[in-house]
């Protein structure tokens, strides 16, 4: 059984202007945020919410490492949820 499970698929949440999905370990469930803002460097552009989606499924294993990397560092938000940002994101991208 994996350390880490992501068992929904993403979703765009239009309150937080992000796309959004679960995020379980051992007891711990979270919620993961990935706002445009983070998706602009990967686009090259502002992404509309469903091509933020599909950015997000198509590129699910750097969101899921850069997730991991935050957990593994303890970097939670103050609200045990985890707001990725582009560095998070370029630290988890493979070379």
């Amino acid at each position: 059984m994996p350390l880490f499970r992501f068992p929904d698929d993403p979703v765009w949440n239009e309150e937080a202007d992000a796309v959004e999905f679960a995020v379980e370990v051992g007891e711990y469930q979270g919620r993961v945020f990935v706002t445009r803002r983070a998706l602009h460097t990967m686009a090259g552009h502002r992404p509309r919410p469903e091509e933020a989606v599909e950015l997000v499924c198509i590129n699910r294993p750097v969101f899921e490492r850069a997730v991991e990397i935050r957990i593994i560092d303890r970097n939670l938000d103050a609200d045990a949820n985890i707001r990725l940002t582009a560095r998070d994101l370029q630290r988890a991208a493979p070379d």
